[in-house]
């Protein structure tokens, strides 16, 4: 039998149980906030959080590998964002004793590496965690699952032995709809059986709520796992369904939709689903997993029309058969998140996708003007146009992760490269 070996240097010793007292304050931020340590902060759902925690004063120590799964471009612009974001911010402080370092801290970094990260926790004397970093999709996870298990098991478990260490007072982490596998009911609840998983992705996403379980019971660490469902809106990733569907649909490409329009999903807007991450982060519940979604489904047929109704422009579609660890169906039903959490989605689909059709359409001339200024190249370009014509998530169970700090329409420059 084969047996994986965790590498010696990321062997976890037990942490200590060193929890903060309920609502002791341990930020060093300058400010009344908390202290949040922000994984996947340069990704879409990461640097959306982040900007609704800076605007309200709270301090953001965030990390992300900048890998290439997508333009690493798209993700030095996110963290470019949060920095102005933060710059904006502390302007507010008319003393002028905060800065934007003391609000914001950006470390280029693998959350595996367990020293830098303990570092940073030490440092900046962290409170609360909200750990969005993934390896995302599920076809791929078929192809190579030992990279998930890293990033997604080995990475989770490593930060919940630090954060246990370090006595945070709340571990709130991205769990996945997906761990409902082809379940057949109509609407998915947190009391449904989760052990028929029909991915290696969904495999680790469910592996992440049972050790949160563990920690919990061995060391009081309290963490509340959110099961996304199908996040959508401005600054989607380039590999996510959505966004791909209006590139496409802009851009005259072909657009590859696996099975015959029928499947459905709970499409759940960016903003919403940021409301349900902060009410997590500031209500510890012990340990819990929670669905946060819309509550209500589209077909996908449905939802390309749409997206073509709002680009002006048919879409030039090839139908290709279903998929491996694809699932037919997701709907969310979110009345522990309210009860729990007072999560109330407000954005309906429509509302939604018209934010995010004007982002996109900013965002392609954004693309346009930079590409006849940057003749010598100086600038990072990030042109989705010319993509491969790889697989449209079409029937993927996780598509992916505002005066509405989010729902803005805002193209913000690529940035250099930026180290902690």
């Amino acid at each position: 039998m084969m047996m994986m070996m965790m590498p010696t240097a990321m062997m976890l010793e037990a942490p200590e149980k060193q929890f903060a007292n309920e609502g002791e304050s341990r930020s060093d931020s300058g400010t009344s906030g908390k202290v949040v340590f922000l994984t996947g902060v340069g990704g879409f759902i990461g640097s959306h959080t982040a900007e609704v925690l800076l605007e309200r004063g709270d301090k953001v120590v965030g990390i992300d590998e900048m890998n290439d799964y997508y333009d690493v471009a798209i993700k030095r612009a996110n963290i470019e964002l949060l920095r102005r974001k933060a710059a904006e911010v502390a302007a507010r402080d008319t003393s002028g004793e905060t800065s934007h370092e003391d609000l914001f801290v950006f470390a280029e970094a693998d959350i595996c590496e367990r020293e830098l990260v303990k570092s940073l926790f030490d440092e900046h004397n962290v409170t609360h965690v909200c750990h969005l970093a993934a390896r995302a999709g599920v076809r791929p996870s078929i192809e190579d699952p030992f990279i998930y298990i890293h990033s997604n098991i080995v990475g989770t478990v490593s930060l919940m032995s630090i954060a246990a260490e370090h006595g945070v007072q709340n571990f709130v982490y991205a769990s996945s709809s997906s761990v409902y596998g082809g379940s057949k009911k109509q609407v998915f609840a947190e009391s449904d059986r989760v052990d028929n998983q029909v991915s290696q992705y969904a495999a680790t996403k469910k592996s992440c709520e049972l050790f949160a379980a563990t920690y919990h019971s061995l060391y009081g660490l309290q963490s509340t796992g959110l099961r996304f469902f199908t996040v959508y809106g401005p600054r989607g990733r380039p590999d996510m369904a959505p966004y791909k569907f209006m590139n496409r649909i802009f851009n005259g490409i072909t657009l590859q939709q696996y099975g015959d329009g029928s499947s459905a999903r709970d499409y759940t807007y960016i903003s919403d689903i940021v409301n349900g991450v902060v009410l997590a982060i500031d209500k510890p519940l012990g340990c819990e997993v929670v669905n946060l979604g819309k509550g209500n489904t589209c077909k996908l047929k449905e939802f390309i029309s749409t997206i073509e109704r709002l680009c002006g422009r048919k879409a030039k579609i090839e139908i290709l058969p279903d998929q491996p660890g694809d699932v037919p169906y997701t709907c969310a039903d979110t009345t522990k998140a309210a009860e729990l959490l007072g999560y109330k989605p407000k954005v309906q689909l429509e509302e939604g996708l018209t934010k995010t059709v004007a982002w996109f359409r900013q965002y392609e001339e954004s693309k346009k003007s930079r590409k006849e200024r940057d003749d010598d190249g100086v600038l990072a370009e990030v042109d989705d146009s010319e993509e491969s014509k790889d697989d449209v998530a079409s029937r993927d169970g996780e598509w992916k992760e505002d005066s509405d700090p989010i729902s803005h329409v805002e193209t913000p420059k690529a940035a250099p490269s930026l180290k902690a």
